[in-house]
């Protein structure tokens, strides 16, 4: 049959009655008059119903149904969906509606306390930007799907947010903990400060300055105070010029605030003072170190050669389990982990050469002796820097002692009569001269500070560092400055106890006069020849010999408590130890911001914009050494010790 067309149509109407027509169009308008739309929010959760002939309002929650009357009043409807139950439990998880209080144990020094749980949407967002910055999460993760299911598992009202937002909340937050840092900080007397530089790959140089000072609990403190971006060039110079030593240092002058003439302001990193002498001491062998190299990246590049080496091992039943290890050609510690390495399988090379072919590094009996004996030195540094770059226990008062090691180690290898030794250690010793010819103050008074060695460290080592005609000269400055130094002190301590005096002999007159009828004070002055009045605290110190701690206390020895548990006696010296053995000796602390930076900064979240970085990096210390927590090097790492 045909679909009838619109000529078709007109023709059925034609032949409709008029009457029908006109009964038609009057139900239209009838239904289109009772359909006019309500306004009330009621009628969301309300649908009209016939029952029995009657029209009732039905609650969509309980189905319950009400009265209703056309254009009627909808004031019980709304009575009704405040008193309604099953609407209630409905509205749980959501923030309208009457709630019902949640019931949470608080557990408060092993005791339990029931209290009334009140979700806090802000709290939760706080919590959310303390977790992404101190673990390092990266914003986008906030928006996973699997993560906001984790959320609500634990709370049903979690309310997800974009990264956007959190990343709003993050810069919120360091603006509020930089003015809190600055208001702990304004009660610290002394603050040492550290920097170091490192390219980014957005190839944005980045500029560290860290800050480390002694807490009210004789505890050392670091906080990194700004990681920001630094123009070109990124030399050591640029670092001098720059607002750590420049700027600072004029400021001090101006305001003569410049502590201790300004001796000991610039103090140079050990660690890259080690650096360079043994990068100098190892050109002499760049031979052996590339063999080695090459034959572990060889090997490494292939997992069938990689296996075939790792059988040999095992067919020789040798008992290393140390893999293979490759090093980063500027990291001397990493060529020392590499050829200690390659030292313990230096059997299983020569059998894998009978294997392949194509393998052309294999080092000579020669090249395995030369790198023993590197291995050997090389070991004797690696110890000097794991002590150099301890970040929980003073570091400038072990610095004379480590020197020492190195020292008597170059003095040793200059005597060996192969001629690869005799250059590489007269290069080592150019660089050991060039930087530590003159005595660093800050090593030597770190080292009397240390009541284990107090002078006699001195007087035993500097004849073995500095030749025979200069080193009794060194051994006087040491001793001149140590007295210069604690006279300073003397000096702010005599200016802050008189300004106090005549503070409260300005609001008590009669305090003055109760002084001078003080029986046992006149006592006092006309007995005072017991004890001399030209014996100074640090006169007394040193003449009371060296403190000699137990062998289970020896190698843990801590010297700052040593102090705190002295300070009444040496009310003046103990505050001169405790600023003294807070200054480090290593840019570690700000090399370990760098470690972060990678981490921050990866090849995911490279557009990140600088002060993002800087918030991230700062804010992140920050929250870390207030709560405790500590982040391994590298994720690689986490995952071997997990492993």
């Amino acid at each position: 049959m045909s679909r009838p067309t619109k000529a078709n149509i007109v023709i059925d109407m034609e032949g409709v009655d008029k009457d029908d027509e006109m009964d038609e169009m009057g139900k239209d308008a009838t239904e289109a008059k009772t359909s006019r739309k309500k306004r009330s929010v009621v009628w969301k959760e309300f649908e009209i119903i016939t029952n029995s002939g009657d029209m009732k309002a039905r609650c969509n929650h309980c189905k319950h149904n009400l009265a209703y009357k056309k254009g009627g009043a909808t004031t019980h409807l709304t009575r009704h969906l405040k008193l309604c139950t099953p609407r209630k439990a409905t509205l749980v998880g959501k923030d309208k509606g009457p709630k019902q209080s949640l019931l949470s144990f608080d557990v408060t020094e092993g005791d339990e306390m029931l209290s009334i749980f009140k979700y806090d949407k802000g709290k939760v967002r706080e919590e959310l930007v303390k977790m992404f910055v101190v673990h390092e999460y990266p914003f986008r993760m906030v928006e996973h799907e699997f993560f906001t299911r984790f959320c609500r598992s634990l709370n049903p009202k979690y309310e997800p947010i974009k990264r956007q937002t959190l990343k709003l909340d993050c810069m919120k937050m360091y603006i509020s903990e930089k003015e809190s840092l600055k208001l702990a900080l304004a009660g610290i007397n002394k603050i040492s400060l550290t920097s170091d530089l490192w390219t980014s790959n957005q190839s944005i140089g980045y500029m560290c300055l860290t800050g480390h000072f002694m807490d009210s609990e004789w505890k050392l403190q670091k906080r990194i105070l700004n990681f920001c971006p630094l123009e070109p060039p990124h030399t050591g110079l640029a670092i001098a010029d720059s607002i750590t030593v420049r700027v600072l240092k004029e400021n001090f002058e101006a305001k003569e605030k410049l502590h201790f003439c300004g001796k000991i302001f610039h103090v140079r990193c050990c660690a890259h003072i080690l650096n360079l002498m043994v990068q100098d001491g190892l050109t002499e062998i760049r031979d052996v170190i590339e063999n080695i190299r090459e034959s572990v990246k060889y090997l490494k590049l292939s997992p069938s050669r990689l296996y075939k080496f790792n059988e040999i091992v095992k067919s020789l039943k040798l008992s290393t389990s140390k893999r293979l290890i490759l090093d980063v050609p500027t990291r001397w510690n990493s060529t020392y982990a590499m050829l200690e390495c390659a030292l313990e399988n230096k059997s299983v090379f020569s059998r894998y050469k009978e294997r392949d072919y194509n393998y052309k590094w294999l080092p000579s009996d020669e090249d395995w002796k030369r790198a023993a004996e590197v291995s050997k030195f090389l070991e004797v540094i690696n110890d000097v820097t794991k002590v150099f770059s301890g970040r929980k226990y003073p570091t400038s008062n072990l610095f004379l002692r480590q020197i020492w090691k190195v020292r008597k180690m170059l003095n040793d290898m200059s005597t060996d009569n192969r001629d690869f030794v005799k250059r590489m250690t007269l290069k080592m010793k150019e660089k050991f001269d060039k930087y530590w010819g003159e005595c660093n103050l800050v090593m030597a008074i770190g080292a009397v500070l240390n009541p284990r060695y107090k002078m006699k460290l001195i007087l035993y080592t500097f004849p073995k560092i500095y030749p025979a005609d200069d080193f009794q000269r060194h051994i006087d400055d040491v001793r001149e400055s140590l007295e210069f130094l604690y006279k300073e002190y003397l000096s702010v301590a005599s200016q802050i106890n008189s300004s106090m005096s005549s503070a409260t002999y300005d609001s008590n007159p009669s305090q003055a006069k109760k002084q001078k009828t003080n029986d046992f004070d006149e006592w006092v002055i006309t007995n005072s020849d017991i004890i001399p009045r030209n014996k100074s605290e640090i006169d007394m110190y040193l003449d009371e010999g060296v403190y000699k701690p137990g062998n289970e206390e020896y190698e843990d020895f801590d010297a700052l408590n040593w102090w705190k548990a002295n300070s009444l006696k040496f009310r003046h010296l103990s505050k001169m130890a405790r600023d003294i053995l807070s200054i480090p000796i290593t840019t570690v602390a700000s090399e370990s911001a760098f470690s972060a930076g990678g981490r921050v900064l990866d090849q995911y979240r490279s557009s990140l914009k600088p002060e993002t970085v800087q918030a991230l990096i700062c804010m992140g210390d920050w929250l870390r050494q207030d709560f405790g927590v500590e982040l391994a090097s590298n994720v690689e790492n986490e995952f071997m010790q997990e492993g």
